[in-house]
């Protein structure tokens, strides 16, 4: 009985959108090995699989070197080791472009990459959704207003955004999105608690950004022409409007999204069987449900506000993740999304910079690039599934 049981449970799984990992039968042995860690799949680190999150962890740190000696200027290799270690290049403005532009620029985006890819693994795995991401669910849309509400009303103006107003006002941009992207976020969640179907559900989440948007378009309207342009400047999204000084504030929220979500491995493993085997395993689903929405809303809402509506990265890169690790467990997935995801948006920096030329592509347009073929192989593939 208890083994047709678990038939019925992944057969359901399966329908409703997990991945070919969970629909491995489980023997008893493995059960036994589930219960106190609540992972799919069996033994998920044998193998190769640690030796990619350490292939993973070198590209990253050859994606920072690049997006450091890359740009209008290209600087040697040997010099960014030189300049990095305290040691004087062979010309001045090469320190300068180092320390004040490419550094934070760099490190911005490898945190905005980690957020956004983590933040999508997260809703993905909830949702039980493929397609399921802050941008496509209208938490990015939400996160927007609340950004907008501040900058089209404070007479802020330029990249900087509150620039003149320092700390209070970067943390005020950042709670702003961040309330906007939580409220969003809990109106998905009432939603989904009574509709099953995840196409109606992706349906009202892009009403949700419809309805968001509208809001933004009557802001617009009354708001003033220079203040209009700086938040148009910053919905086309860039990784090289956040200061040193505003660094900190960023990496605050993405870490503590970040150790949030590693909190939240057990409840996460549990529901990509569902609602009802994580019940059955003395999960918590009210207090996974409030950490879940605490922790999309700390990852979505200072990149959102530092960096702008980014789209694409969200949804491809937990795609990327599974298939190179081969697995649901979130113990791999979490740290294999974060370095995945920092190096996807290491890579879209670089193509934006156009290195060797002085104009810079909007990074939406680089991530749409690269995010929308992944998004199209994976509906592709959940059709497939289905016929």
């Amino acid at each position: 009985m208890s083994q047709l049981a678990d038939k019925q449970a992944l057969s359901r799984a399966t329908i409703r959108g997990d991945w070919k990992r969970a629909r491995r039968p489980f023997t008893a042995r493995g059960q036994r090995w589930l219960k106190p860690w609540a992972g799919v799949g069996g033994r998920e680190f044998a193998g190769a699989k640690p030796l990619l999150l350490f292939a993973l962890l070198a590209l990253l740190a050859l994606l920072l070197m690049l997006n450091l000696a890359l740009g209008s200027a290209s600087i040697p290799l040997e010099q960014i080791m030189t300049i990095l270690l305290g040691g004087e290049a062979d010309h001045l403005s090469w320190t300068n472009i180092v320390f004040k532009f490419r550094l934070p620029k760099t490190a911005t985006a490898a945190l905005a990459g980690m957020a956004l890819g983590l933040s999508g693994l997260l809703m993905q795995t909830y949702f039980r959704n493929p397609l399921a991401e802050p941008f496509v669910l209208g938490v990015s849309s939400g996160a927007s207003l609340g950004v907008a509400l501040i900058v089209l009303t404070s007479g802020a103006v330029g990249g900087g955004l509150l620039a003149g107003l320092g700390l209070a006002g970067d943390l005020m941009l950042t709670a702003a999105a961040g309330a906007g992207a939580a409220l969003t976020m809990t109106l998905v969640l009432l939603v989904a608690v009574r509709v099953q179907s995840s196409v109606t559900l992706l349906i009202l989440g892009l009403m949700f950004g419809y309805f968001v948007g509208a809001m933004v378009s009557l802001l617009l309207y009354f708001a003033l022409p220079e203040r209009i342009q700086a938040y148009i400047n910053w919905t086309f999204g860039s990784f090289s409007g956040v200061t040193t000084a505003q660094l900190p504030i960023l990496a605050i929220f993405v870490f503590a999204g970040t150790l949030l979500s590693a909190a939240l491995v057990k409840p996460l493993n549990a529901l990509l069987l569902g609602e009802d085997y994580a019940r059955s395993l003395g999960i918590n689903l009210k207090r996974a449900r409030i950490g879940i929405v605490l922790a999309i809303a700390l990852l979505v809402s200072a990149v959102t506000a530092f960096c702008g509506p980014i789209a694409f990265i969200g949804i491809a890169v937990p795609h990327l993740s599974r298939g190179l690790l081969g697995s649901s467990d979130h113990r791999l997935l979490l740290p294999g999304t974060c370095l995945a995801g920092a190096c996807v948006a290491l890579c879209a920096a670089i193509i934006a910079e156009l290195p060797g030329n002085n104009l810079v592509l909007p990074l939406n347009v680089v991530t749409a690039v690269l995010g929308a073929p992944v998004v199209m192989l994976v509906v592709l593939r959940h059709a497939r599934g289905k016929s």
